[in-house]
C-alpha cells in the first residue's frame, strides 16, 4: 500500500480497533493460478505481540483454502469509513481554482503466513466467537447452543478453520491531511451537508487528523 507519511497510521491500538470495527474484510493468497480472493470476517486476537492474530474459517467447497502457496504471505484487507471528496468544498477552488476531486478512506493490510485447521473443537470455539461478537449487541442475541449440537457439527464439517499470524500491519488514514486548515475546515463542512452516516463518519476522522482545521 502506498503511504505517504501525512497519512500513515503506526499505532498498533488504533490499528487494532479499526480492524475490530470493520465490517467485512478480503483475504488474498497467491496459489498456482495467481492471486485468488475471498470476502469473510476475521477475528482479531492481541496475541502474540505486536500485531496479533487473524482467525476466520472458509467454505470447503472454496478451493482457496487449498491452493495457496505454504510458506507465501497472504494479505488481509480492512475498509473502515470512506467518502467521495468534492472540490469545490475548498477554499482553494474560490482562490486559485487548482483542485481536483479526491477520495478519503481509512485502509488497514494485515501480512502473514496463512495456515488451516480442521479440529471440530477448535471450529465450535471459532465459530462461538464470531457469532457472539455479531450477537452480542442485539437484545435477544442467537447464540450458537440455541441450535441442536448434532446440527452444528454437521455444519463445522463444512468448513475449514484459518489462522493467520500478522508479520506486517500498515495503516493509512487519508482524511485530507495534505490540504490547508481552510480545505480541510471546508470537507468536513460539506461532508457534514451530505448527511449519511459514513459521510458523517469520515468528517468527524478529517477533523480529529486535522485539528489546525479549527473542527476537532
Amino acid at each position: 500500500m502506498h503511504l505517504p507519511p501525512h497519512f500513515r497510521e503506526d499505532d498498533v491500538a488504533t490499528l487494532h480497533q479499526a480492524i475490530r470495527e470493520a465490517r467485512l474484510p478480503t483475504l488474498v493468497t497467491f496459489g498456482p493460478d495467481g492471486l485468488t480472493a475471498s470476502h469473510l470476517p476475521l477475528l482479531l486476537s492481541p496475541e502474540p505481540a505486536p500485531f496479533g492474530t487473524l482467525h476466520g474459517h472458509l467454505s470447503r467447497a472454496n478451493p482457496q483454502w487449498r491452493t495457496f502457496a505454504e510458506g507465501v504471505q497472504a494479505l488481509a484487507i480492512f475498509l473502515g469509513p470512506d467518502a467521495y471528496v468534492s472540490p469545490s468544498w475548498y477554499a482553494t477552488k474560490r482562490d486559485t481554482g487548482k483542485v481536483v476531486p479526491t477520495w478519503n478512506y481509512v485502509a488497514i493490510h494485515a501480512y502473514g503466513i496463512l495456515r488451516t485447521f480442521d479440529d471440530p473443537a477448535r471450529l465450535l470455539e471459532l465459530v462461538s466467537r464470531l457469532t457472539s461478537v455479531r450477537e452480542g449487541p442485539r437484545a435477544e442475541p442467537w447464540a450458537v447452543a440455541d441450535a441442536p449440537p448434532d446440527f452444528i457439527q454437521s455444519q463445522l464439517k463444512g468448513i475449514v478453520g484459518l489462522e493467520l499470524a500478522i508479520e506486517r500491519l500498515e495503516g493509512k488514514w487519508k482524511m485530507s491531511q495534505n490540504r490547508p486548515a481552510e480545505d480541510c475546515a471546508g470537507v468536513v463542512d460539506g461532508l457534514e451537508r451530505e448527511g449519511g452516516l459514513i459521510e458523517t463518519a469520515v468528517a468527524r476522522l478529517v477533523a480529529e487528523r486535522n485539528p489546525a482545521a479549527g473542527r476537532a
